[in-house]
């Protein structure tokens, strides 16, 4: 977790006084943590986060699972929406598949091996980045097929999405692998921890890690999110429809849920990352960014059990046999909108 990843972090330093062997002591980098955490993040780790992680998990693994379900047995992946939807449920389900470990492991100590540190820890990081590129990709998805409908057309197949699908599991990979390598489970005052490890000469991955989740988790996603929805209502203006309110709300409410959910984790761990540069260096603040980071990564993990609410179930045509809900929101439906054409969104 991105938690335990970034509030605990530790450097080595030789020890061994002979030249020709190295010995490492794994100690707490005090040159970027100006004091001790306090009580009050370890209470929250402790009490509070084991109950979080486990009803988060439990929320989005139905959700998600009843997305998959519906997607694979009710209804044919023919659609770059559909490719879209099935990713981002993998994704999701991916992202809080560590919680149960983490949650045992946020109430007592790493009881599952090295090996299983730098697994969850890749997973989790894969799940993270590649959730958040498929929330970007269906936002450009509904941009090409709203504002260029005409392309829309050639390019919104099922083997274009695989094709994009490929690039950013790829990608997400790539991402991950540096929380991965360092990720390493250590002993530290009689308790296991699964924490991330720096070598000397190699902290600045620490600062590169961070960025990387600033820029590829926030900026960058958000940028897009805005120009494309912008473009879509700008667009949605001379619609005559009477879905024109609905279609509105519906991309005001995922922009919103976005930022609401990633913004404030993304904020702290970047005032974090100038702790860690000295820029900022007291320990009250050391104190509040230790337990804010906890606060706002656990309330960023509710965004993935919202995600089947937002871009599978609020639409009209994810019913069928059974009662089943619908799977894409009919921004299709405005056919007094450009070219009167029926887009699949």
């Amino acid at each position: 977790m991105l938690i335990s990843f970034y509030t605990q972090v530790l450097k080595m330093t030789v020890t061994s006084p002979f030249p020709n062997i190295t010995e490492y002591n794994y100690v707490y980098d005090e040159d970027t943590s100006p004091c001790n955490d306090g009580n009050g993040s370890g209470r929250f780790k402790s009490l509070f986060l084991p109950i979080i992680y486990c009803l988060v998990f439990v929320f989005c693994l139905v959700g998600n699972a009843l997305v998959l379900w519906v997607l694979l047995t009710s209804k044919k992946v023919i659609t770059m929406t559909d490719v879209c939807l099935l990713n981002l449920a993998v994704s999701d389900l991916l992202f809080v598949f560590p919680l149960p470990f983490q949650a045992h492991y946020a109430s007592e100590e790493w009881i599952f091996g090295n090996g299983a540190c730098k697994i969850m820890a890749g997973i989790y990081y894969i799940g993270f980045y590649s959730s958040i590129f498929f929330i970007t990709l269906m936002s450009i998805d509904r941009y090409i097929a709203i504002v260029h409908a005409v392309y829309a057309i050639r390019a919104r197949t099922a083997t274009c999405g695989i094709i994009i699908s490929v690039i950013l599991w790829t990608m997400a990979g790539l991402a991950s692998i540096p929380n991965m390598m360092f990720n390493q489970e250590v002993e530290i005052e009689q308790f296991l921890e699964c924490v991330p490890i720096y070598p000397p000469g190699k902290e600045t991955w620490r600062f590169f890690s961070q960025f990387e989740v600033n820029v590829l988790g926030l900026l960058i996603p958000l940028s897009i999110l805005i120009y494309c929805y912008s473009q879509i209502l700008k667009n949605l203006k001379s619609c005559k429809n009477r879905n024109k309110i609905k279609a509105i709300k519906l991309i005001f409410i995922i922009v919103v849920v976005f930022f609401l959910f990633w913004a404030p984790f993304n904020i702290v761990l970047f005032l974090d990352s100038l702790q860690s540069l000295h820029i900022i260096n007291d320990c009250e603040t050391s104190q509040r960014l230790a337990l804010a980071l906890q606060l706002t990564e656990s309330i960023s993990f509710i965004h993935c059990c919202l995600n089947p609410v937002i871009y599978a179930f609020v639409g009209e045509r994810f019913k069928g046999d059974g009662g089943k809900l619908v799977l894409d929101f009919d921004f299709h439906s405005f056919k007094n909108c450009r070219n009167s054409s029926k887009f699949m969104v």
